[in-house]
C-alpha cells in the first residue's frame, strides 16, 4: 500500500488537538494497516521520526432517520507519538 492509502485523514477534535504539545497526532487510517505500516507512512509523508503508534477500532454508531435506522461505518484510528528530537507536523501547527 502507498502511504496515501494508509493515512486517510487527520482527526481534528479538541482532545486530539490537546496532544499536539506532546507531539501526539491522530489520524484515520486504513482498516488493514498495521502499526508498522502507519509509522512508515507518517515518516514518509511528513518527514518526521515516529516513537510509537497506538491504534483502535471505532465502532459504527446507530443512527435513526424517522422509522429507518442503520449504523455508520466503522473505522480505525491511530495516535502517533513522535520522538523528542523530531520536528512537528506543520499541517497541525497551522490549526492552533
Amino acid at each position: 500500500m502507498a502511504a496515501q492509502d494508509i493515512i486517510l485523514r487527520p482527526i481534528v477534535t479538541e482532545k486530539s488537538m490537546a496532544g499536539i504539545g506532546e507531539k501526539r497526532y491522530t489520524f484515520e487510517v486504513a482498516k488493514s494497516a498495521t502499526k508498522i505500516d502507519i509509522a512508515r507512512a507518517v515518516e514518509e509523508l511528513f518527514g518526521v521520526k515516529v516513537n510509537k503508534v497506538n491504534t483502535l477500532h471505532v465502532r459504527g454508531h446507530l443512527r435513526r432517520q424517522g422509522k429507518t435506522q442503520g449504523y455508520t461505518s466503522s473505522w480505525k484510528k491511530a495516535v502517533v507519538t513522535l520522538t523528542e528530537g523530531s520536528k512537528t507536523i506543520e499541517f497541525f501547527e497551522g490549526m492552533m
